[in-house]
């Protein structure tokens, strides 16, 4: 490469980003989703987390829940809680325990390790540069798309 090509973008990098500017706004969400998820995927993955199991440490960071509760709050089934807890439980995120007044009931509590890989999760996600700290005004972008996703 000679010198000061390094800045230069390549002729089919510039065909793309002009191709990928005349996308609709909803294939430009559907792809940008898409990559922010594997993205995160792979973030997850190097701390023995899966989305399922972000979701349930979210919910359970303010405190012991029972796990069909949790299932409830994270929209799944009881049998698939399970296997996530189960895997929450394998990592040392949290620890399941019984009701003392229902001993059929199984609480799920977040350990400190829960509480850190957590932290770290929200923290990569707003600052990456390669997740969502890469949008200028993280707060609005937020806010925007959850009203495109409550929209009646």
């Amino acid at each position: 490469m000679a010198q000061g090509d390094e800045h230069r973008v390549a002729p089919d990098a510039q065909a793309m980003r002009a191709d990928i500017r005349s996308w609709p706004t909803g294939r430009l969400l559907s792809v940008a989703a898409r990559m922010v998820e594997a993205r995160f995927h792979d973030f997850l993955a190097a701390h023995d987390l899966t989305h399922a199991g972000m979701i349930a440490l979210h919910h359970v960071v303010d405190g012991r829940l029972a796990q069909r509760e949790l299932a409830t709050l994270c929209r799944v089934t009881d049998q698939t809680m399970s296997r996530t807890i189960e895997g929450l439980h394998r990592a040392g995120y949290v620890v399941r325990g019984t009701d003392e007044r229902d001993r059929r009931r199984t609480l799920i509590e977040i350990t400190p390790a829960g509480r850190e890989v957590l932290e770290t999760a929200r923290r990569e996600e707003r600052g990456s540069d390669v997740l969502l700290g890469a949008v200028d005004e993280y707060d609005h972008f937020r806010e925007q798309l959850i009203k495109l996703i409550t929209i009646v």
